[in-house]
């Protein structure tokens, strides 16, 4: 993959819950959605795997929301920061979390596999990481969700996927 190498991808599992390849899933996500976007820097990013309870203490303390989610994104640079980062240097991305008892679930939910549920969410956070955000029209809702089925179509991660 070359030019990914530049990229780390630095995983920290806090639940003790081990899913089959979920390690190369949310790297390749993640790596797939950076060349996609064509980022010319290079540099880290945290995932954080964590449960129900603390995924609702993070989201309380950061948003104001006292519910669990499904992942939240910790972007350290601000969406116009971004296009002028010079294409040499090694950043610190920002912090991905993932709440692994939401992912199984709304895999049941949605009737696909964990994979795309990983998949998706690595993808969708990663391009909160880079500046998009459906919540506040800063770049189109619809230009990010085409942008993420784009990306999970390449990595051949498709919604009937299992």
């Amino acid at each position: 993959m070359g030019d990914n190498m530049k990229w780390k991808v630095l995983l920290e599992n806090e639940t003790g819950v081990e899913i089959v390849k979920m390690d190369e899933i949310i790297e390749k996500a993640f790596l797939v959605t950076i060349l996609h976007q064509k980022i010319k820097f290079f540099g880290e990013v945290s995932v954080v795997i964590v449960r129900n309870d603390e995924m609702q203490e993070i989201n309380n303390t950061h948003r104001g929301k006292n519910t669990t989610t499904d992942v939240l994104s910790f972007p350290q640079y601000e969406p116009q920061e971004i296009v002028n980062i010079p294409s040499d240097d090694y950043i610190v991305l920002g912090d991905i979390v993932l709440n692994i008892e939401k992912v199984q679930e709304q895999a049941d939910e949605y009737s696909h596999s964990i994979t795309r549920e990983i998949g998706f969410l690595v993808v969708h956070s990663t391009l909160h990481l880079l500046g998009y955000d459906h919540e506040t029209g800063h770049k189109d809702e619809n230009e990010m969700f085409f942008i993420q089925e784009e990306i999970l179509t390449q990595m051949g991660i498709t919604r009937g996927a299992v």
